[in-house]
């Protein structure tokens, strides 16, 4: 295995016990807003595995809404994430699903508000590590290891040569990207890695173009 920080042997600098159950949480949490792009008022987070057998003792509860907050892994706020939740009028409901995953340490995260719905589902890898496995029902497999560039849109002729288009204008070269779409016609998605970082100049730049949904700039570690 490589390592490329002594944080990925001793893990992350965190609130609460454990890196798998706490700080991953918590990173699939502040994925999960990154992507819905504001303060959801109705969070469903479903646990699977341990996660489903630990979440209180671990922290993990209040982890994952920390994340939803933006909080990251060591803001003190995170052990009142409830109740600050619930202050912001948040309406979060904790589902414990028997249902064997792939992962022990997963987690799937429903948000909405009156315009908009998205369901994240995550793995927490330990060391405070996680893994975004799946956005809307597209199988994706996001490490965070460097940033990542999320595109919902409608599938349409164009829109990813426009979107690879605009990066090659900020000369941003793309390292990796995969695409998906549930049927023809309907949405999709794109994850995009690149070599170099992205701002938020780039980031208005795509979310201006024809046929794009949401824009997300993400990294879970």
């Amino acid at each position: 295995m490589k390592y490329h920080s002594v944080f990925d042997i001793i893990g992350p600098v965190m609130i609460g016990p454990s890196s798998s159950h706490t700080a991953g949480a918590a990173r699939i949490g502040r994925v999960a807003r990154s992507i819905f792009g504001r303060m959801p008022k109705k969070a469903i987070i479903t646990l699977y595995g341990s996660f489903a057998n630990t979440y209180k003792g671990h922290g993990t509860d209040v982890a994952i809404v920390g994340g939803l907050l933006d909080f990251d892994t060591y803001d003190n706020r995170i052990v009142d994430s409830l109740v600050i939740a619930k202050d912001f009028g948040i309406d979060v409901q904790f589902v414990i699903s028997e249902e064997e995953a792939d992962h022990p340490n997963t987690a799937k995260i429903h948000l909405e508000d009156d315009h908009n719905s998205l369901e994240v589902t995550g793995i927490s890898i330990g060391g405070g590590k996680a893994e975004i496995t799946e956005i809307n029902g597209f199988k994706i497999k996001v490490s965070g290891n460097i940033p990542s560039l999320i595109v919902i849109h409608e599938d349409r002729f164009g829109v990813i040569a426009s979107v690879s288009n605009v990066l090659s204008l900020f000369e941003i070269n793309i390292g990796y990207m995969e695409v998906a779409r549930k049927e023809k016609g309907s949405t999709a998605l794109m994850v995009i890695e690149t070599d170099q970082p992205i701002n938020q100049e780039v980031m208005k730049e795509i979310e201006g173009l024809l046929h794009v949904k949401r824009v997300a700039l993400l990294k879970t570690s």
